[in-house]
């Protein structure tokens, strides 16, 4: 059974592979998500950028989060560059997730000599 969204993820692992492997480990988030936003334009993906959304408490506005990526109103995309992915991260992926009322994310870690990627369902 293929899984949700494989397409849509599978389209974005697409464009941080090539830009993982055109700038390697050794940068900080910022210049990664510069690199997506040029790779993702390039493939016709549909994809914002430090995307502000609300929280909400019982109908009320309580605070805002900034995703990093959110690709075509469906997919949040979590950048990291770091030693390593903690508990932390995946919550972090998780509250968003319950914040859009999303079902899908991945967390990905450039700091890595490969990619590392993460899907948070």
């Amino acid at each position: 059974m293929p899984l949700e969204l494989e397409k849509l993820s599978e389209a974005f692992i697409g464009a941080a592979i090539a830009v993982h492997k055109e700038l390697g480990p050794e940068f900080i988030e910022s210049i990664y998500e510069k690199s997506l936003q040029i790779e993702c334009r390039s493939r016709g993906l549909l994809a914002e950028f430090q995307k502000e959304i609300q929280v909400e408490y019982r109908g009320q506005l309580v605070g805002t989060h900034r995703i990093d990526v959110l690709i075509e109103n469906q997919l949040i995309v979590e950048l990291k560059a770091i030693k390593a992915l903690e508990d932390i991260h995946f919550a972090q992926v998780s509250s968003y997730l319950r914040a859009t009322k999303l079902k899908h994310g991945l967390l990905l870690n450039f700091a890595s000599s490969t990619l590392t990627i993460k899907r948070v369902i």
